[in-house]
């Protein structure tokens, strides 16, 4: 895909330190310039260049509830001094439990204001739990000075489940700054945490991740120097992207507030149902940015590929599409493209990331031309990748000013966390796309902790199979965890796309999965596909922590909790339900 002519790019350089056992060790050949002190600042600073820009809007029916930065900066003084007023400190965080909004936005600008950190929380915890379990857990570690939930009503249970009480934020509105407030923003350094972003390990058990304002200005200046284009034409966003995530919250939120930009919540969901609420918005707004998570794609095509005027709307001022998050399948690239062919003659730049919520989240991106999905891209300035060979694969780590310094009141997860060197072990592995040429960037090869061996002693790599399976499924299959530690075959439990099952009959169900396995059979090798799936009936569990509200799949938790359905899958009398290649019935 051809990049847009009009942006500009970071040249696509990398330097490579060599170690005698095989490390590598990526840095950016440009210094990391001067970042701001606090996030605060930078809603200071646009609201004394451009008050009267709209800074965040919400859709309130048919209209739009647009929020300047003149009035951003004046209501986040207004919320910052109430804070204060109700005794809240550093050790006394405000939980929010609801999802993005306007109110949400404001109180977080607030509280980060006067250095009280906030903490978002998964609304799936407390609207999609059962126990509320979760959320139990992250109230005790976190135990907030102060809870929001913008629709009381909805999150009551959860409420009162953990004892507490919505403070709406139009009361926190109603006081006046003071004194206290300008000597709080004033004491605040780049160690003062920001925000605690909760992530779940295989374990279930959040952990809180400590974003300090260092680490969040600091990545706005890495990402700013590999895409300068961001400081040149403030970025319209249209993105329902969580912000108790790091991708929404950090990455394109503080994107949009540090360059002076436009961000459109959009109140849809890659769903079915609330994707509709997605177009209905990208028809209203023209984004120069689009951001999502290969699922938003699967779902958003079918409307951008049969809509000529919501395409039309979707491409007019378009620069770049942005996908993260997880491995986009190739045919969805295939299709975007064509797209882009049409409506965008002049080129538009497909591009990606990587990183977690302990690098918040930025520690490689793309700033060059991609063929394919896949390339993550280069260290961005001030951020270091080391490759630590590992199982066959090379292990990277990430050290910088982007990186947590460790995990809330979690001394003992904050410890094991980093190597000798300090380097963050994230457990994802690299490879390089053109190990001759470096430049060209790296490629993600799966979680190091979910690969596995076959009885053969042949290593599985999970991640590729998994995107193999899926393209070759498609649209029928939705995600898929793979199977087959210490057995002969590789299998799979596979989760069907609702919109794509829904009028498909059991037995043509079979014969597309059935073709499915015979096309990736043609491939070499048994440790590259799958040879037998499972469709599971049950969806994955919040509560099992099988997977998040954003979409994404714990293959661990998901083999854990399912361990009886692996058994029955890889049984040597094999059950009427398993599907194999060249068997629909």
């Amino acid at each position: 895909m051809r990049l847009h002519t009009r942006l500009r790019y970071a040249p696509a350089e990398v330097k490579v330190e060599k170690r005698a056992d095989g490390t590598m060790v990526l840095r950016s050949p440009q210094a990391l310039k001067p970042y701001a002190r606090a996030v605060g600042d930078w809603l200071v600073y646009w609201h004394e260049h451009a008050p009267d820009r709209i800074f965040i809007a919400e859709r309130k029916g048919d209209a739009w509830r647009r929020v300047s930065y003149r009035d951003a900066l004046s209501d986040a003084r207004r919320i910052g001094q109430a804070l204060l007023n109700l005794g809240l400190d550093a050790g006394k965080p405000v939980a929010i439990l609801s999802d993005n909004g306007v109110d949400h936005a404001l109180l977080a600008l607030g509280a980060m204001h006067v250095g009280i950190p906030v903490a978002p929380i998964s609304p799936a915890y407390s609207l999609m739990s059962k126990d509320f379990a979760k959320l139990k857990q992250i109230f005790e570690l976190l135990r907030p000075g102060l809870v929001f939930a913008a629709e009381t009503e909805k999150f009551a249970p959860a409420l009162a489940a953990v004892g507490a009480v919505s403070t709406p934020v139009t009361r926190l509105l109603e006081t006046n700054p003071g004194a206290t407030l300008e000597l709080a923003f004033a004491r605040l350094t780049p160690d003062t945490v920001a925000k605690i972003l909760f992530t779940s390990g295989s374990t279930g058990n959040p952990k809180g991740v400590i974003n300090t304002h260092r680490m969040l200005c600091a990545n706005q200046q890495m990402l700013a120097q590999g895409w300068p284009f961001v400081e040149e034409r403030p970025p319209v966003i249209v993105d329902w992207l969580p912000w108790n995530h790091t991708f929404g919250g950090n990455h394109n939120f503080n994107m949009v507030l540090r360059n002076g930009g436009t961000l459109y919540i959009d109140g849809g969901k890659p769903a079915p149902g609330l994707i509709d609420t997605t177009a209905r918005n990208l028809g209203d707004i023209s984004p120069t940015m689009y951001f999502n998570v290969p699922r938003g794609f699967d779902l958003l095509l079918p409307f951008l590929e049969a809509d000529e005027k919501l395409r039309r709307n979707f491409f007019r001022q378009l620069d770049l599409v942005f996908y993260a998050g997880a491995a986009l399948p190739q045919n969805l690239w295939e299709r975007i493209e064509r797209l882009v062919q049409a409506e965008k003659p002049g080129g538009l730049a497909m591009l990606s990331a990587w990183g977690s919520t302990e690098t918040s989240p930025l520690a490689a991106q793309v700033h060059f031309q991609i063929e394919r999905a896949g390339v993550i891209g280069l260290p961005v300035a001030g951020c270091e990748l080391k490759l630590v060979p590992a199982a066959g694969k090379l292990e990277v780590r990430v050290r910088g000013p982007n990186v947590t310094p460790g995990y809330f009141h979690r001394d003992d997860l904050s410890k094991v966390a980093f190597d000798d060197e300090g380097f963050y072990c994230i457990g994802d592995a690299m490879k390089f796309a053109d190990p001759a040429v470096p430049e060209k960037g790296l490629v993600f090869d799966g979680r190091v902790a979910e690969d596995f061996k076959l009885s053969s002693g042949t290593w599985v790599h999970v991640g590729a199979v998994r995107v193999k399976l899926i393209a070759a499924g498609n649209p029928l299959i939705q995600d898929a965890v793979i199977t087959g530690h210490d057995r002969d075959e590789i299998g799979a439990l596979v989760f069907l796309n609702p919109a794509a099952a829904k009028d498909v009959s059991q037995e043509e169900i079979r014969k597309k999965l059935a073709s499915a396995l015979t096309l990736l059979a043609k491939e070499a090798g048994s440790s590259t596909h799958p040879t037998r799936l499972l469709v599971m009936a049950e969806p994955p569990s919040i509560d099992g922590n099988e997977i998040t509200d954003k979409g994404y799949i714990n293959q661990r938790a998901v083999l854990e909790r399912r361990a009886a359905l692996v058994e029955k899958l890889h049984a040597t009398a094999l059950p009427d339900d398993v599907i194999t290649y060249g068997r629909t019935s």
